[in-house]
């Protein structure tokens, strides 16, 4: 029996040792704010490659971003599921994550400097080329995102999933150094026809780069699996949409690896 027991333990110790994608959690920090991140790669991979930033949306830094920062690592990137609020602070009600996610996005300070606190945190890396790095965000982390690129942060692509794409600081020419890529649903109240075209605008206007993508049918929130259940508890127009996840998601891969030039 012991022999048994040991056998099915090296079974285990050597899948464990050929799991290509690893994970660990982070620290860092922004003006005294302590921040909890999660960084993902794929240990099979050599040398240095581009680094990701994953933005969570209003619920916070959880598993749903570290999951995105897994699914970039499986695509032979290092990502980095940053943390917005501090000290992963997390909401479980929507009156919470508008109070936590209005804190940040009225304090375009304090954004830029947590923003930065993981861009530096990341380039530093040992897996990470410093000079290919991109963001991903997700509704309010897709804000956010958008918002570093319009600012000129040194991004070479910037990918939002049902993110906002209002602002009170359009898009300047010259400025932005990032390409941008907007995949939104066409029946998402909170992001109407009227913003897609207005932010379609902006971008011509500043002559950026950019891809815009509605998909029929999706609502808001649509890549998040718990989208259904956030929606009907707390009756919030959210619907996790499969077909629309799945094709936003391997619309951004292609627009990220154009964007670094990757086979």
């Amino acid at each position: 029996m012991k022999k048994l027991i040991f056998i099915i333990g090296l079974m285990f110790a050597s899948a464990a040792a050929l799991a290509a994608v690893q994970g660990k959690e982070v620290s860092y920090s922004a003006n005294g704010t302590t921040l909890k991140g999660y960084v993902a790669y794929d240990d099979a991979v050599k040398g240095k490659r581009p680094g990701v930033l994953v933005i969570h949306e209003w619920w916070g830094h959880n598993e749903y971003a570290r999951r995105r920062a897994r699914m970039l690592a499986e695509q032979g990137y290092t990502a980095l599921a940053v943390d917005m609020y501090g000290d992963g602070k997390q909401a479980h009600h929507p009156d919470d994550a508008g109070k936590f996610a209005s804190e940040v996005s009225k304090n375009a300070e304090l954004a830029k400097a947590r923003f930065d606190a993981a861009y530096n945190l990341i380039t530093k890396e040992d897996t990470v080329d410093s000079g290919k790095i991109a963001a991903i965000g997700y509704c309010f982390g897709g804000s956010v995102a958008l918002n570093m690129a319009r600012i000129g942060e040194p991004l070479k692509a910037v990918v939002s999933f049902h993110g906002g794409l209002g602002t009170a600081t359009p898009a300047e020419a010259g400025k932005v150094r990032a390409r941008i890529a907007s995949f939104t649903g066409e029946d998402d109240p909170m992001i109407p026809a009227t913003q897609v075209a207005a932010f379609r605008q902006e971008m011509d206007k500043a002559g950026v780069t950019y891809k815009v993508v509605t998909y029929p049918g999706a609502k808001h929130a649509f890549t998040n699996p718990d989208a259904d259940k956030y929606g009907q508890e707390f009756k919030l127009p959210l619907a996790y949409n499969a077909a629309a996840d799945k094709a936003s998601w391997v619309e951004g891969l292609a627009f990220l690896a154009d964007a670094f030039k990757m086979k």
